[in-house]
């Protein structure tokens, strides 16, 4: 039997420059420059995984590629193209500047109890700071 895959992690590439140069994988896949890394077993029960929190932050990472890819392409066209309202899709596109620490912890199931999506996509007072993030959304 194949050891279980680790949890999502970050492909940087000179093509992908999300912020800071990384962009989330999707869920259940391990990709570092293309490649499939397995792990071992954790010993203790996994953390529950927001689904809700993890399509939020994998969504807002897509859109920020889409605007990087798009070089003068205009932001209310990018999301008709998605075919979302343009408030929604700045709101989400927030999410793309969250501190990486905080990223892997919604990716891991390790956020803070009472952090719902919700929650994340309304704060329109999210700070760039990551450590001000931090505070702000329960991190710290």
């Amino acid at each position: 039997m194949a050891p279980p895959l680790c949890r999502p992690k970050y492909l940087i590439s000179a093509d992908n420059p999300g912020p800071i140069g990384t962009t989330p994988v999707a869920h259940g896949a391990v990709r570092q420059a293309g490649s499939r890394a397995p792990c071992r077993r954790s010993r203790t029960a996994p953390a529950k995984r927001p689904r809700t929190l993890i399509r939020l932050v994998t969504r807002a990472h897509r859109f920020h590629d889409l605007l990087v890819k798009h070089k003068g392409g205009k932001f209310g066209d990018l999301a008709k193209s998605e075919k979302l309202n343009r408030s929604y899709f700045s709101q989400l596109l927030r999410l793309a500047y969250l501190a990486p620490d905080i990223t892997t912890a919604i990716l891991d199931g390790h956020q803070p109890t009472g952090l719902t999506a919700t929650q994340l996509i309304e704060r329109a007072d999210l700070p760039m700071s990551w450590r001000e993030q931090r505070r702000t959304l329960g991190f710290a």
